[in-house]
């Protein structure tokens, strides 16, 4: 059969161990998604809404979910997903998460309209300042000049080339 729903960013949304999927997703592709990313997947809505991609964000630290979504629901979510969860918004009081935010499990991008609430939320949920030298494998590495490698310094070059655009 083919898939009708084809914007797959926006009615996906997933970590290393867990996927949440639009519950109108075939079956056919619902198990894709499991041989492909090795992860269970859930049929669900957040906040109301079929869309779980463009509505949520989560990796294996934490996740955020749209602003509507009940304290039961959320408490469910996080149950289901095993990551602590909050309910948000980004670029200044937008619930399409999806549209402004992007994360993993040690850096997270968002649009440029985001406050600094907002962005204090996402690091805090997200676990983005906390230890971040000390969560991935290759950040005890260093180069030939003696400066640590991974994650942090490669967040930090990137914050001071952006700042440098956009200034």
């Amino acid at each position: 059969t083919e898939e009708r729903l084809s914007a797959l960013g926006n009615i996906i949304v997933c970590n290393d161990h867990v996927a949440l999927a639009h519950p109108d997703l075939d079956r056919e592709t619902e198990d894709v998604l499991t041989d492909v990313l090795g992860v269970e997947v859930f049929r669900q809505t957040v906040g109301g809404q079929a869309l779980v991609g463009s509505y949520s964000k989560f990796t294996n630290r934490g996740g955020m979910v749209h602003p509507k979504t009940t304290a039961e629901d959320l408490q469910e979510l996080s149950s289901l997903l095993q990551v602590p969860l909050v309910a948000g918004t980004i670029n200044r009081g937008s619930d399409v998460l999806g549209g402004g935010l992007v994360a993993n499990d040690w850096t997270a991008f968002c649009g440029l309209d985001t406050t600094g609430t907002e962005i204090s939320v996402v690091e805090s949920i997200f676990q983005i300042q906390q230890n971040t030298a000390n969560r991935h494998p290759n950040s005890k590495q260093q180069n030939s000049n003696g400066n640590q490698l991974g994650p942090s310094s490669i967040v930090t070059d990137m914050r001071s080339s952006l700042i440098d655009q956009l200034s």
